[in-house]
């Protein structure tokens, strides 16, 4: 059975299988029947909140949504454009069943998704994923099999013992402009707002500061400036105009030098430029240097250490983060611990062993004490709240971690055989390793979606390290056939 939910929800081009409009009706009605044979929903309507990034195919997916969900016998409430981590807290917030927002993140707009959020605000368990997953394929089955029979367009219920029916003619939902799905839906960006404001932004002042916010023409481009300003910053807001095709176009965190220019050239304090659903934030100094996720886990540490409230000395961050980054905290004491790549398993890792701060090089950062998601807003708040606290610049703050220089070869390859078990690999990577003579690491993995071996190296010299991964590359397209 085709796996449809990533690490990252179930995401693909609009208008094509699995974000095609029947099958996220189906979806929206498997969540809703699954919700609803939960004990504690016995007596009671499970309730869904859900929301949207500004892709121009975000409308239609959240109609084709709201219908699922409403035919599966749950209600529904819209948020309408909201942060992905806007809808984890709305879930968390409103005692939701379930949340879900439509946006396939920093990726273009032609590209759309769905994450589903439990009411925690934690992302959904996969179990609950996979009998979604199940029942998907289960109703194409039966549309094929009712296609060849001479059936099509007729509605047909597929179901089997335990398992809820679903109608399969919803290919063509009815799109219309309002049927009180959003009538709410200022409401809740208001009582979102209010909560960075007056929770996370409690006490702090910012005025007298100047900064530049990129928000990437994404969900952030009202939310952001209002937040900012209400805190008492001037703020000189850009790409806040979405025009459902110009999400991420060259903007926001994949393009965090140009925020770099516009700092610069408008003698701001600092910019945050976001993703197209805010759930990452990436920094620029006032001298337009950027800040990525590495460089604001180091000040956050930092300034959560001062206090006392860096849970256990321990941060958490992923196979990919800056050796850098480990050494600077090393010598404050502090252990970095290393999960997987995706801010799931940062979270996880947090869960798991306490820890207070966690995040990515993209910028991802988690502070479970306050939300469960990557909330680009919140380490907004948090980051010049350490500043303001500190009275010292961006610049200043991150002073203390030195990037490692760091190269990255993929090599292609025709088949992904452990490494271990492959003995001229693993031989000139322990070649490699003794070489850097414990100052630098190498990193071999895989591509979870390319037919690639990934050799990262990072080390004290980059003509050094680049030679060392390109002849490690070498063995590998060797020993497993790439072409």
């Amino acid at each position: 059975m085709e796996k449809l939910f990533g690490t990252d929800g179930m995401r693909g081009e609009a208008g094509r299988f699995p974000l095609d409009a029947e099958t996220i009706y189906m979806a929206g009605q498997s969540l809703a029947r699954h919700l609803g044979a939960r004990p504690e929903n016995a007596r009671r309507c499970p309730l869904v909140v859900t929301g949207r990034d500004t892709r121009e195919s975000g409308r239609w997916i959240e109609r084709a949504l709201i219908d699922g969900v409403r035919a599966g016998g749950a209600e529904c409430e819209s948020a309408g454009v909201m942060t992905t981590p806007g809808v984890a807290y709305l879930t968390r917030a409103l005692g939701a069943d379930a949340g879900v927002v439509v946006s396939a993140s920093h990726n273009p707009y032609e590209d759309n998704g769905i994450k589903i959020f439990a009411p925690t605000g934690r992302k959904m368990d996969d179990a609950t994923e996979l009998l979604i997953e199940a029942d998907i394929h289960e109703h194409r089955r039966a549309r094929e099999g009712a296609t060849h029979a001479g059936g099509a367009g007729r509605r047909l219920e597929a179901s089997a013992p335990g398992r809820a029916g679903f109608a399969a003619d919803a290919s063509s939902l009815p799109a219309p402009e309002s049927d009180g799905a959003e009538s709410g839906a200022s409401g809740l960006a208001a009582r979102y707002l209010d909560f960075l404001a007056e929770e996370i932004g409690r006490g702090l002042r910012l005025d007298g500061l100047r900064l530049v916010a990129d928000c990437a023409n994404g969900a952030a481009s009202q939310l952001a400036p209002e937040l900012l300003t209400r805190l008492g910053a001037h703020v000189i807001t850009v790409n806040d105009r979405p025009d459902g095709r110009n999400i991420n176009r060259e903007c926001g965190s994949l393009f965090v030098e140009r925020l770099g220019e516009v700092v610069v050239r408008e003698g701001a304090d600092l910019g945050v430029a976001y993703d197209g659903d805010a759930d990452r934030a990436l920094f620029c100094d006032a001298r337009g240097r950027v800040v990525d996720g590495d460089a604001t886990l180091w000040a956050l540490a930092n300034y959560l250490e001062a206090r006392g409230q860096l849970t256990g000395r321990r941060v958490v961050a992923t196979v990919m983060s800056n050796l850098g980054l480990e050494l600077a905290l090393k010598s404050r004491g502090v252990e970095l611990l290393r999960a997987k790549v995706g801010d799931k398993y940062v979270l996880e890792e947090l869960l798991a062993t306490g820890a207070a701060l966690g995040g990515e090089q993209s910028g991802h950062i988690i502070i479970p004490s306050v939300s469960l998601a990557g909330d680009g807003l919140i380490t907004t708040v948090f980051l010049l709240r350490a500043m303001r606290e500190s009275d010292v610049p961006l610049g200043r703050l991150t002073e203390g971690f030195t990037r490692y220089p760091q190269t990255l070869v993929n090599v292609r390859v025709a088949e992904k055989r452990p490494f271990e078990d492959v003995a001229e690999i693993m031989e000139e990577a322990r070649r490699v390793e003794d070489e850097l003579a414990g100052q630098g690491r190498l990193l071999l993995r895989y591509s979870g979606t390319e037919p690639l071996a990934r050799v990262m190296i990072e080390g004290k010299r980059q003509g050094e390290i680049e030679q060392l991964a390109e002849r490690l590359a070498s063995v590998i397209s060797r020993a497993l056939g790439g072409a």
